[in-house]
């Protein structure tokens, strides 16, 4: 009875921490959704700077960047022909905790990954992986 009892603590136990860690990435991937838009004069080497597209920018050329949906559905905005915006539709996953994997529809650029660096509400930085 001493085991049962003490096997039924540890599964608990166990389950309470799977649910607490699978809890604080889902709250993480929820600060990803949105649309964030390239801060390139803040680049940092091979670090990517994104803010928000509600931020404060300084004037620009031109700002590419991403939206991503908490259904898995991922834009990629490019600068048209036109000097404006260009979405690109596709899809993204987590592959754990700090990669992406960013798939476009259209399929003219292969699937790519993006490491994340940091993120926080105001700010994410990113590592582009071919």
């Amino acid at each position: 009875m001493r085991l049962f009892t003490l096997f039924s603590c540890l599964s608990v136990l166990l389950l309470a921490a799977t649910c607490k860690s699978g809890t604080k990435a889902s709250a993480e991937m929820k600060q990803l959704e949105r649309t964030w838009l390239h801060a390139h004069e803040e680049d940092e080497g091979d670090i990517r700077v994104y803010r928000p597209n509600t931020y404060a920018f300084p004037p620009s050329r031109g700002r590419t960047g991403f939206a991503f949906d908490h259904n898995g559905l991922f834009t990629q905005f490019d600068i048209a022909p036109t000097d404006g915006l260009e979405g690109r539709k596709g899809k993204w996953t987590a592959e754990n905790d700090h990669t992406l994997l960013i798939s476009l529809d259209d399929k003219k650029d292969p699937d790519y990954k993006l490491e994340i660096v940091s993120m926080n509400k105001d700010l994410l930085k990113v590592k582009r992986i071919e």
